[in-house]
């Protein structure tokens, strides 16, 4: 079937969306408008996670409900994505009464299978994660992803029996080896199980938490934030019905590396447990970092990406995190970086091209269709985009604009006049076509604007290769203004 379902992880709505969140949005949106281009059935989803014991403890301190603060932030959430022009199918809450429906059902699911069973948990818990941390995941005694000692924990729990299904999950990555990727996360998350799975608590008791979607088993308990927060995934595409049996399995879920043990371990063995097919690829990638840590809220690192774009404009965002941090790694944010990538790349290269080009153009009443002298493959960009590998398919994208400037270089259309100047700036004008074709899904807003003054409609990557007949184009403009 020809279509292409992609989810990121649902950001915590304890505080404001920040750069590192924008990252995974911005990368998510590029791959949706990407495989949409080609004409697949895409549907992106994305959303906050808004339940747990970290949200309730904000919002006592704000002396507010826990419902108010996530009404407040997970608006924040969806208006900077927004601003930053990333377009999901759906914005799901964790909140929404057909979430909650679906959670419940499944949980009663995997009970009535005998995969859920009553026991007594004592554990290191870590609020930050919601989660239980094992001594090995510890550093120095503290989670390695907030830098804080967890507490100990003792109470009544309903578990699942993760332990049960480790060899199944080992052998489906075995089998698979594009169901965890980049191969680095792939392995560490192999020896991690083959080091034994431990049967999962799924609940609190109501007397710790009660800001949570009530256990369907028993009343005395609520859901844990992270079992519920797993299953946005199926709600997000109304599971079971016709939209889910359209769309799942999910091509790819998107997240970072502090989630990956969830996606990649746990969230399968729940899918195996529901009688449910597993997602084609689960994608870790790395974090974005300032002064080579993990930029966070809760370690006062965080950068606001609203105002970033404001200060810089929004491709100019998307198109930096892209082309400065390779998505199987983790990459430093730097804001020094951005002004060179804005100044060198966008404003000299791509805006200079398209400036000298129309400007060139205009001489001419009309450019009419002759052989085009620049030529790139673009079958080696679709593999590195089928392949997650967003920073060099963009740079193999940039590579474009670099030849066709090379190409006036070469031609100098400024001493020629008639048919010679006709051919150079037809090929130029089809290069620059095609270029921003390709680029459309990383900055939209620009490429679209190039096709204004080109004075064609919006293509896609399905009318790569048509050819225009004649070109009368606009009046070139200022893409980006230097820094």
């Amino acid at each position: 079937m020809n279509k292409f379902y992609i989810t990121t992880a649902i950001d915590y709505v304890n505080a404001e969306p920040h750069i590192g969140h924008a990252y995974q949005k911005v990368m998510a949106d590029i791959l949706a408008r990407w495989n949409n281009s080609f004409g697949k059935d895409t549907f992106f989803l994305t959303g906050t996670d808004e339940h747990g014991q970290k949200l309730a403890d904000v919002a006592k301190e704000n002396k507010i409900t826990p419902k108010e603060l996530a009404d407040k932030n997970s608006l924040k959430f969806k208006k900077a994505w927004e601003f930053l022009n990333i377009k999901p199918n759906r914005f799901i809450r964790t909140t929404d009464k057909d979430h909650v429906k679906t959670v419940q059902e499944i949980t009663k699911k995997i009970y009535e299978k005998g995969d859920i069973c009553k026991g007594f948990y004592e554990g290191l818990y870590c609020k930050g994660c919601e989660a239980y941390l094992t001594e090995k995941e510890l550093v120095g005694g503290k989670c390695p992803y907030h830098n804080k000692e967890p507490e100990l924990l003792k109470e009544d729990a309903y578990f699942f029996r993760l332990s049960k299904y480790q060899d199944r999950i080992l052998k489906h990555i075995k089998e698979n080896p594009k169901f965890i990727l980049p191969l680095t996360r792939r392995n560490e998350i192999v020896n991690r199980i083959k080091e034994g799975l431990n049967d999962l608590s799924i609940t609190r008791l109501n007397s710790n938490l009660t800001w949570g979607i009530p256990f369907p088993i028993d009343d005395k308990f609520t859901t844990y934030v992270w079992w519920d927060a797993l299953i946005n995934y199926l709600s997000g595409i109304d599971y079971p019905n016709k939209k889910f049996s359209k769309y799942w399995p999910a091509d790819v879920h998107l997240l970072g590396k502090d989630n990956g043990w969830f996606h990649a371990v746990i969230w399968p063995a729940i899918l195996m447990s529901a009688d449910i097919k597993l997602p084609k690829t689960v994608f870790i990638h790395g974090f974005l970092t300032f002064n080579k840590q993990k930029i966070s809220k809760s370690l006062g690192n965080s950068i606001d990406p609203v105002q970033l774009g404001k200060k810089y404009g929004v491709d100019s965002i998307r198109y930096f995190l892209v082309r400065e941090i390779p998505f199987y790694d983790d990459g430093n944010f730097s804001e020094e970086s951005l002004k060179n990538r804005v100044n060198n790349e966008l404003a000299n290269e791509l805006g200079n091209l398209i400036s000298r080009t129309l400007t060139l153009s205009k001489k001419l009443p009309e450019i009419k269709k002759s052989s085009v002298e620049i030529k790139f493959e673009v079958k080696n960009i679709e593999k590195l985009m089928d392949d997650y590998k967003l920073t060099e398919a963009l740079n193999e994208i940039w590579r474009c604009v670099q030849e066709t400037n090379k190409y006036i270089n070469q031609k100098e259309p400024w001493k020629l006049e008639g048919k010679e100047l006709e051919k150079v700036l037809y090929s130029c004008l089809e290069s620059i076509r095609k270029t921003s074709i390709l680029l459309w899904p990383f900055i939209p807003e620009t490429s679209e604007k190039i096709f204004s003054l080109l004075n064609i409609e919006k293509q896609n990557l399905k009318e790569l290769n048509k050819e225009i007949k004649s070109y009368k184009v606009k009046k070139p403009e200022i893409l980006f203004k230097k820094i």
